[in-house]
């Protein structure tokens, strides 16, 4: 049976999933420099092991209302086609497999944000958890030349 394994976080009540082959690493919230004229969604960028990196708040680009940072903040380092970035989540849950036949296409309303954002919804029990299509986050800096 084909299972991917994922790494999940939380923002708010959601519990999203992103592949764990596309996360680099998971860092606490270092000091972010903010980045004129940069879109409402990049928050600015981080200096990692001498890389500097744009973060993305997934909270603004979801269209859901900002928060102050906790504890359990942290930034998700991913590689989506070349491109490395961050990705600033509520908290990060866990690493988890699940079976690619508990995963559902994308409902047709998706939950009230962009469905290009969305590859699906994976059931654990009486999860779901809201699996993340990541070429899509970055808006149109990442592009599918390759395809």
């Amino acid at each position: 049976m084909a299972e991917e394994q994922l790494v999940t976080f939380g923002l708010g009540t959601e519990e999203f999933g992103v592949d764990i082959m596309l996360v680099q690493e998971i860092i606490r919230i270092p000091p972010i420099t903010r980045v004129p004229k940069a879109p409402d969604y990049v928050e600015g960028v981080i200096n990692l092991r001498g890389n500097v990196i744009p973060v993305v708040s997934l909270r603004t680009r979801f269209g859901m209302e900002r928060v102050e940072e906790s504890d359990l903040s942290r930034i998700i380092v991913l590689q989506v086609q070349n491109k490395v970035f961050g990705i600033r989540v509520d908290a990060v849950t866990e690493v988890l497999r699940l079976d690619t036949e508990s995963i559902e296409p994308p409902p047709p309303v998706a939950l009230g944000m962009d469905s290009h954002f969305i590859r699906g919804v994976g059931k654990i029990g009486e999860r779901l958890l809201i699996l993340l299509n990541l070429d899509n986050i970055m808006g149109g800096e990442i592009n599918h030349e390759s395809a």
